[in-house]
């Protein structure tokens, strides 16, 4: 119970990884306010967490509407005097339309689809930033917790996506930069593959096409981190006493897991994405050298951003 009195912000947490976050930030002993578009969905949300002995607030919000934002953040100053410690940005509503579009490209598909993909992932992302960072920075201290992906580096389902999570890294890191000198902390988190409540509805029981890569993110979401991998490393993230030094940086859930020693709920390790054993393990011709390379042999990071670098 290290986050007793603390008071969170999770958007997005009527399933998946927003709900996944709900539920470790709350068992850590934090008051969580949860947002989401449906009152159901919330309601089951906050029975879960009620379940597991934490405090939970339901709270119909839609991150893409600003008048419902400027709400909820005049509902906690009322109700928690003020005082705001975690805001994590995980809303998202394109995953439908994603799928529903995964064989056309962006020249083929309705533009209107930057919109469903970008207006609660992105445009959301930074109001909510704003309302937060006005309460952290009146106390002096605070972290925003940006949730992301690997679409940020290289071209990943489609056009929007891509571009998104491009926005949102630098959304994180570019806060980072005015909110340092007042006490807050921006990061942004990439989880790896998780299997969400959507991702399996789409690619196991609706068997959506994915094109040549089908295998491949079938057999990586079929073995994929919980959706309460996140919520553990933001726990340990934020009670970490070098948390600063941190400020504006991408974080992975594989390397914070290992950094702070996480196994999933069902005690299984993190997968390690970075892990060279693990790469070879995906490619079929290669996968015999796997047995013969240490675990602990990790991709430097400089080398995937010379990868995907545009100069």
């Amino acid at each position: 119970m290290s986050f007793s009195g603390w008071v969170c912000v999770v958007t997005g947490a009527s399933r998946g990884i927003g709900r996944g976050i709900a539920l470790q930030l709350s068992e850590a002993g934090a008051t969580v306010y949860i947002t989401g578009r449906q009152e159901k969905t919330l309601k089951q949300t906050a029975a879960q967490v009620k379940e597991r002995g934490g405090n939970c607030v339901p709270v119909v919000c839609d991150s893409t509407k600003d008048k419902d934002i400027e709400d909820l953040f005049e509902q906690i100053k009322r109700e928690q005097n003020g005082r705001l410690d975690i805001l994590v940005n995980n809303a998202y509503a394109g995953v439908q339309d994603i799928f529903e579009n995964m064989e056309k490209k962006f020249w083929e598909t309705d533009p209107s689809i930057w919109d469903s993909i970008n207006n609660a992932g992105l445009r959301g992302h930074y109001f909510f930033s704003v309302y937060a960072s006005r309460m952290m920075v009146a106390q002096g201290r605070g972290l925003i917790v940006t949730i992301s992906s690997l679409g940020g580096l290289k071209y990943i389902l489609n056009v929007p996506y891509g571009v998104g999570k491009a926005a949102c890294d630098r959304l994180a890191a570019d806060m980072a930069v005015e909110l340092k000198s007042r006490g807050v902390v921006s990061v942004s988190l990439w989880p790896g593959a998780v299997r969400t409540e959507l991702m399996s509805q789409f690619i196991f029981e609706k068997e959506t096409p994915l094109g040549a890569d089908s295998k491949f993110i079938r057999d990586m979401i079929a073995n994929a981190e919980s959706a309460e991998v996140s919520g553990m490393c933001i726990v340990n993230l934020a009670t970490d006493k070098n948390l600063m030094s941190l400020t504006g940086k991408v974080l992975l859930t594989c390397d914070l897991a290992r950094r702070y020693g996480i196994q999933d709920v069902d005690g299984r390790s993190v997968a390690d994405y970075t892990s060279i054993k693990f790469l070879l393990t995906q490619v079929p011709y290669l996968s015999w050298l796997s047995v013969f390379v240490p675990s602990f042999l990790r991709v430097p990071r400089f080398v995937l951003t010379l990868a995907y670098s545009h100069f």
